[in-house]
C-alpha cells in the first residue's frame, strides 16, 4: 500500500553518490537505492537479472552476453540503453578516474555493443567473477559524458534508474529520496526514505526511543540490554544475523614501525579477541581468524585463533628489535619509543571500546597506543584517500564472492583504492589471480583456503572479529522478510498499512 515515510539514522554522511566512486557505506547504500546493475543477488544469494532481464555465457566462461531491459528509463526521463553500460565500463577503466573497482573490468578484453539493448563483454582470460561484477551501478552516460567525475553535479545530484529519485542533501545532517513511480519491478510502496546523519549513537538510541526514526543499526548493549522492554517490543522488531564482513586493526605497511611481520603478529598475539567478543559485543558476534566469515564458503576451518599470549608478544617484539632500554615501561629501538596513533570514525561505540581495549592490552606489552576519533566524512577523504594514518580500526562488508583482489593485491593501492594499507605479497598476487581465473568452486575453495592462510600469518591487518548484524525496524513496516542475505533486499515491497501511516503529509526536505 503506497505512502508514508522510512526514517532511517546513521553515523556516517555520505562520500559521493556516483556508485564507482563510493567506496563507503553511507554512499552506498543511498547509491543502492538510487541506482542499478545489470545483476543482483536475490534472497537465497543467487544471481539474477536487475537491469539485464538475461544473459548467456559463452567460450567456457570468456564471454557473457547482456540482454537488457527495454522500456527503463532515467530519473530525467531519458532511455537507459547499452551506451550507459559502455559508458559505465569506459570510466570504470579510466586511469584518471579514482575508482577502487578497476581490478573487475581491467579483465575484460573488449566490450561490444550489439544493438541498444545487447551488450557482448569478452574476457582476456576466464574470470569467476565476472557476471557479478556486473552488479555495478551502471550511470547515465547523456549526462555525464564529457564531464569529470570528480567534479560532477551528479556526485551530489545523482540521477539513476532505481527504485528512489535523488530529492535533496544536506550535509552532515540528511540526504532526502522519493520513490520512483516508474521504476521497472514496481513503485516502492514507501513514498520516502529519510536519512538522518546522527554522529552520537547515544542520540540516535534517543531518536529511536522517541520513534523519531523507525530503522537503524543497534550496538550490543542496545539489543542485548536497552532494548528488551515492553515499550520497545510493542514498537520495534529486531533482526540478528552475523555480518558478511570482519572488523580490523589496519597498518599503514610503509611505516617502519610495521614493515617486519613479527611485529604485527606479536601485535596478534597481544590482543585478547576474545575478550572483545564477549565484553564489547556482548557475544553477538565471533573472532576473526582471517578475511573469510565463516558462513563463506571460502572460510578456512584449519585456521586457529590466535591465543591471548603476552609473553610470546613480548618475545616476537624483542626479536625485532624492540627492547625497553630505559626502564620506562615502553619499548625503544634506535632510540624511539614504540607509540603509534589508531584512527577510527566518530559514533561506532563498538570500535571505540574495541580500541580502548586494544590500547590497555599494547601498553601492557610495552607498546603506547593513542586513539583519535574522527567524523567520518573527513576519516575517509583526508585520511584514508590520502594515505595519513599510522593504524587504523575499520571494518569491511564483503562481497559473497571470496575474490579480494580489490583489497589486497599490490597493485590496488592508489589513492582512493581498497589497498590503502600498502600490502604487497607476491604469493598472495599470484593466488588472487589464480582464484579469478579458477571457475570451478572446489578447486576455487582450496586457492582461498590458502589465502586465508597466508593472511592469518602475514598479518597486514590484525583480523579482530565479525560482528552480527543488528537492525530494528518500525512495526508499523511490513513486508519485512529475513533472509541469508539480510532484510534489505526486497525494500521496495516494505510497506505500511493505511492506518498506521505517520507521514501522510509531504515530509519537508
Amino acid at each position: 500500500m503506497p505512502g508514508d515515510t522510512l526514517v532511517t539514522g546513521s553515523i556516517g554522511d555520505a562520500h559521493t553518490l556516483l556508485p564507482i566512486l563510493a567506496s563507503d557505506a553511507s554512499s552506498g547504500e543511498i547509491c543502492g537505492l538510487v541506482y542499478n546493475g545489470l545483476v543482483k543477488y536475490d534472497k537465497q544469494l543467487q544471481v539474477v537479472g536487475d537491469l539485464a532481464e538475461s544473459w548467456e555465457i559463452l567460450d567456457e566462461g570468456l564471454t557473457i552476453i547482456f540482454h537488457l531491459r527495454q522500456g527503463v528509463r532515467w530519473h530525467d526521463g531519458a532511455p537507459f540503453t547499452a551506451k550507459d553500460v559502455q559508458f559505465t565500463y569506459e570510466r570504470l577503466i579510466d586511469p584518471n578516474v579514482r575508482t577502487p573497482y578497476s581490478g573487475d573490468f581491467e579483465r575484460v578484453a573488449s566490450l561490444q555493443l550489439l544493438d541498444d539493448y545487447t551488450v557482448k563483454v569478452t574476457y582476456k582470460e576466464p574470470f569467476a567473477p565476472g557476471l557479478i561484477s556486473w552488479g555495478m551501478g551502471i550511470m547515465p552516460a547523456h549526462l555525464l559524458r564529457g564531464h569529470d567525475l570528480q567534479t560532477s553535479p551528479l556526485a551530489r545530484r545523482p540521477v539513476g534508474t532505481g527504485p528512489y529519485r535523488f530529492h535533496s542533501w544536506k550535509t552532515g545532517e540528511r540526504i532526502v529520496l522519493v520513490a520512483n513511480p516508474d521504476y521497472f519491478e514496481h513503485r516502492p510502496y514507501l513514498d520516502r526514505y529519510y536519512y538522518r546523519v546522527i554522529p552520537d549513537q547515544a542520540t540516535m538510541f534517543l531518536e529511536l526511543s522517541t520513534q523519531q526514526l523507525d530503522e537503524t543499526g543497534l550496538t550490543p548493549l542496545q539489543y542485548a540490554r536497552q532494548t528488551g522492554t515492553p515499550a520497545f517490543h510493542a514498537h520495534f522488531q529486531k533482526f540478528r544475523y552475523p555480518s558478511f564482513g570482519f572488523t580490523y586493526l589496519g597498518y599503514n605497511l610503509s611505516d617502519s614501525k610495521f614493515s617486519d611481520r613479527r611485529v604485527r603478529q606479536a601485535i596478534n598475539a597481544a590482543i585478547d579477541k576474545t575478550e572483545i567478543v564477549r565484553g564489547v559485543l556482548l557475544g553477538l558476534g565471533k573472532v576473526a581468524t582471517g578475511p573469510y566469515p565463516q558462513e563463506s564458503w571460502a572460510y578456512n576451518p584449519e585456521v586457529p585463533a590466535v591465543p591471548y599470549d603476552p609473553a610470546a608478544a613480548r618475545r616476537l617484539l624483542a626479536e625485532a628489535g624492540w627492547r625497553d632500554t630505559n626502564g620506562d615501561g615502553v619499548l625503544d629501538r634506535h632510540g624511539r619509543a614504540f607509540a603509534f596513533t589508531v584512527l577510527t570514525n566518530q559514533g561506532n561505540e563498538t570500535r571505540q571500546h574495541t580500541a580502548e581495549i586494544i590500547q590497555r592490552r599494547l601498553s601492557e606489552v610495552g607498546i603506547r597506543m593513542q586513539i583519535r576519533v574522527i567524523e567520518w566524512s573527513t576519516f575517509v577523504s583526508e585520511f584514508i584517500d590520502k594515505r595519513r594514518f599510522e593504524a587504523v580500526l575499520l571494518g569491511w562488508s564483503l562481497s559473497r564472492d571470496p575474490d579480494l583482489y580489490d583489497i589486497f593485491h599490490s597493485s590496488k593501492t592508489g589513492e582512493g583504492e581498497f589497498n590503502f594499507v600498502g600490502y604487497a605479497s607476491p604469493e598472495i598476487d599470484r593466488l588472487l589471480l589464480e582464484g579469478r581465473r579458477t571457475f570451478n568452486e572446489g578447486r576455487r575453495r582450496v586457492i582461498y583456503h590458502e589465502i586465508h592462510r597466508i593472511l592469518a600469518e602475514d598479518q597486514p591487518y590484525t583480523f579482530l572479529f565479525v560482528p552480527d548484524a543488528l537492525p530494528i525496524v518500525h512495526r508499523r513496516v511490513r513486508g519485512i522478510e529475513a533472509s541469508p542475505i539480510g532484510i534489505g533486499y526486497n525494500f521496495i515491497d516494505w510497506y505500511v498499512p493505511e492506518g498506521q501511516q505517520r507521514y501522510k503529509a509531504k515530509l519537508s526536505p
